[in-house]
């Protein structure tokens, strides 16, 4: 790249899809019917989703963020977050009689539930994902003596299994997708005989803003991630951004953490924002771009999404029960 001159056409490119994913939709809507019906405090177990603004709006509005069950006063209410929980987790609520509202997205719930079965046929499962991340967590305990963490390609020569012919791979719904593949593809070198699952585990979301953040990413000097550092999907675009070309790639939860510097001699910056990020926050983003000249926005469009998930069915009977109780008076 040659020095800016006054001519040089400076231009935003906007990846669709962006932004909020179905689950993440679902399970913060959950949170702000829990509070209009129950009122507050409204007890979530972890961060609803992996965003900072999400959680400060919501704490708000009464929402009280704990991390394990036993922080909970007995006979309160308590959200299970989108990244779902192990059983052992639905034990203690229920021990210390909590009211439970399961916002788990439904495409972790799947994963979940092939963990069980596969257990059930006793099969050794290797869950591809990042050690600590909440999904993980929550996965492996549906079947913890018969599920093995394989974090990347590089954790594939230790892997070691009982029956290799018994051997099947499931996965965290927020991962890289080219990575995945790469880890099964070294896990398959290692066991021939390793049954996939019976549908890709990475969710449409996680792979749709990816696609986007490839196309956007080689005509971009400098790619902005909207999106929080414990989020992984968003962590993800940064690294999908650099892979595709992008000369530079940063994660920022709000336009007032972008360093000036990182526009020097950029005429294209791409913009995205991760599965838990609001819109407003991306308004934000290219408002403070238009401020230094980058006012044109062109949508790079990767993919059509119209999917949309029911709020957790303990809400939905309760809000029933209410229109019920209305229609009587």
């Amino acid at each position: 790249m040659g020095r800016m001159t006054a001519t040089t056409p400076r231009r935003v490119l906007l990846a669709a899809p962006r932004g909020y994913c179905a689950g993440v939709d679902r399970a913060v809507i959950a949170v702000e019917k829990a509070l209009e019906q129950y009122g507050s405090p409204v007890y979530v177990r972890h961060e609803i989703v992996h965003n900072k603004y999400v959680v400060q709006t919501l704490e708000k509005k009464g929402a009280i963020f704990v991390e394990e069950t036993a922080e909970v006063p007995e006979g309160s209410i308590v959200m299970f977050s989108a990244h779902g929980v192990a059983p052992t987790v639905h034990e203690e609520a229920a021990e210390r009689k909590l009211a439970t509202i399961d916002a788990t997205c439904p495409l972790v719930t799947k994963v979940h539930k092939e963990a069980v079965r596969f257990a059930q046929d006793d099969f050794d499962i290797l869950l591809i994902g990042h050690e600590g991340h909440e999904e993980v967590i929550g996965t492996s305990g549906e079947a913890p003596e018969h599920i093995t963490l394989v974090d990347g390609p590089e954790d594939v020569a230790d892997v070691e299994v009982r029956d290799p012919s018994k051997v099947v791979w499931l996965s965290q719904t927020t991962l890289s997708v080219d990575e995945t593949m790469e880890t099964v593809g070294a896990l398959k070198e290692k066991f021939p005989l390793l049954i996939s699952p019976p549908s890709d585990d990475i969710c449409y979301a996680t792979q749709n803003r990816q696609i986007a953040v490839k196309q956007m990413g080689a005509d971009a000097d400098l790619v902005i991630v909207v999106g929080s550092k414990n989020s992984s999907n968003s962590v993800r675009l940064v690294e999908v951004a650099l892979g595709a070309g992008a000369n530079d790639a940063h994660l920022v939860d709000f336009a007032d953490e972008i360093d000036e510097a990182w526009l020097e001699g950029v005429s294209t910056v791409g913009v995205t924002s991760g599965a838990s990020v609001p819109e407003v926050l991306v308004d934000g983003v290219l408002a403070w771009l238009s401020e230094r000249g980058f006012e044109d926005v062109e949508i790079v469009k990767a993919a059509e999404e119209s999917i949309t998930f029911s709020l957790p069915k303990e809400l939905r009977r309760d809000l029933r029960a209410e229109a019920a109780a209305l229609v009587e008076k």
